[in-house]
């Protein structure tokens, strides 16, 4: 047994705020439970089961689309895949459409799906959905900066925190939604400038998704870092070349097949498929 699995669940508390000279913990998104026991058995403590499940996994052209009771089940794939991590949920866009929805939807989350916390698109007029979830004992984490389920209200992805008073603005949300109860934050393509202003401004972790080095942790989509997607963010460039080798398995097989090389004996074992 490695010593990822070993260790146990890591908890909020694994999160809190690092020193200086801490390194940032390292986060990825999972929606199966093959992949998320793999991710945690090399040492990621926090899977996120992000709404960009709707474009990796389930070919939407954008977070919108993706059903709850989709995400509730891949959640808890993820969780019995990988029961020695921290798993985060991510509401989708048709289940937070009232305040009653989110609740609801979060607490699914938990019982049915195991998740140790919900995330959730916000800005200031949601700050009142944050401490109905953390009231009711869910732990809370808003999704601050740029927010993929409003950019068609928004005109687009933009960068957030360019100016001083977006930033200003940034700071005092994340601010209001520590005092409403939340347990951690993460911020989406933001300036660095955005992050270290949320963090002056906070005791909560904070998670950088293209925000600067400065974010208490940082997460990417996996399908990027394995170079899977059509096209990668800027802050998630491909760290292996994932195209290939399933390429190359791909054109064995055919010609494995078309050498009647395949289809052997089925033998029944303990671990028979």
């Amino acid at each position: 047994m490695s010593t990822a699995e070993q260790a146990p669940r890591p908890n909020l508390r694994s999160f809190r705020r690092r020193r200086p000279d801490e390194a940032p913990f390292a986060c990825l998104t999972a929606y199966d439970a093959l992949t998320a026991g793999h991710l945690a058995s090399a040492g990621i403590p926090l899977l996120l089961v992000g709404d960009s499940l709707a474009q990796v996994a389930l070919g939407y052209p954008d977070t919108t689309h993706v059903p709850l009771d989709i995400m509730v089940a891949l959640t808890a794939a993820v969780r019995r895949g990988a029961p020695q991590a921290f798993v985060m949920a991510d509401l989708p866009f048709l289940a937070a459409l009232t305040e009653e929805d989110a609740l609801r939807a979060a607490a699914r989350f938990v019982t049915e799906g195991g998740a140790d916390a919900v995330k959730i698109e916000m800005d200031d007029s949601r700050t009142g959905w944050v401490k109905t979830l953390a009231d009711a004992g869910i732990a809370t984490v808003p999704h601050l900066g740029c927010r993929p389920q409003h950019v068609k209200r928004a005109g687009g992805y933009r960068v957030a925190g360019k100016t001083a008073e977006d930033r200003q603005q940034l700071a005092e949300t994340a601010k209001n939604m520590e005092d409403a109860g939340a347990v951690m934050l993460l911020l989406e393509a933001a300036t660095p400038e955005a992050a270290r202003a949320i963090l002056e401004n906070t005791s909560l972790p904070l998670i950088g998704c293209g925000a600067g080095p400065d974010c208490d942790g940082q997460i990417v989509v996996t399908a990027d870092l394995l170079g899977l997607t059509p096209k990668q963010p800027s802050f998630a460039p491909p760290m292996v070349d994932g195209v290939a080798p399933l390429a190359t398995m791909a054109q064995t097989w055919i010609q494995t097949v078309a050498d009647r090389q395949a289809g052997g004996n089925y033998q029944t074992s303990d671990g028979a498929r």
